[in-house]
């Protein structure tokens, strides 16, 4: 399991901390994430699958596929687990995940929580490697990509990410600044979040 820590890449935010933790196993993508964010940086609109839930307070994991295609796939998800993905060599180029695929992704929301100011919640969700291209169960010995936080129609906008974007404006579609989400694969120690805890660390 390794742990990330989202950082300011743009404009910044400072009332905005989140979290995560990935694992990866032989059939699928286990992502954490613990959300700490003011009122102004909180939107919870969207319902169904498919929609632009990164004008809600969202979490995104973009991938590289695992098939020859050299593309990636993106998942986006509100507060609610409500998701938006989609698959394809660059930003231009994407096919929407189908019903039948969405209803394959794990999602585990934790609800609201209001602590003083500010709102927290957290987001578990689990991404089958199929969706990525794989053949059945593989070992994954490096699996690129990045992680986000965004909310592109609060109050408050904002954008992290946990590796580093060097664009000028907010781009996640960027897979030259993808890295190794497992670096731990071979068995080196690491800590889990306390996502009850999640202070701003940017």
């Amino acid at each position: 399991m390794q742990q990330f820590y989202l950082k300011h890449g743009w404009q910044k935010a400072p009332s905005v901390s989140v979290g995560a933790t990935v694992e990866i196993c032989e059939h699928s993508v286990t992502v954490d994430f613990g959300v700490r964010e003011a009122k102004n940086c909180f939107c919870q609109n969207k319902e169904q699958d498919g929609e632009a839930v990164w004008e809600d307070s969202c979490v995104e994991v973009f991938l590289r596929t695992l098939d020859k295609s050299n593309g990636y796939a993106n998942f986006e998800f509100n507060s609610k687990g409500v998701c938006y993905a989609a698959c394809g060599k660059d930003r231009e180029n994407r096919t929407e995940l189908s019903k039948d695929e969405y209803a394959q992704i794990i999602r585990k929301p934790s609800g609201i929580s209001i602590d003083k100011d500010f709102y927290r919640w957290n987001l578990s969700i689990e991404i089958p490697l199929v969706l990525l291209g794989a053949k059945g169960n593989i070992n994954v010995f490096q699996l690129d990509g990045n992680l986000y936080k965004c909310a592109d129609l609060a109050v408050e906008p904002h954008w992290l990410s946990a590796f580093p974007v060097n664009t000028p404006k907010p781009d996640f579609h960027r897979p030259e600044f993808f890295s190794c989400l497992n670096p731990n694969f071979f068995g080196s120690p690491s800590a889990e979040i306390n996502f009850s805890r999640i202070r701003d660390r940017s």
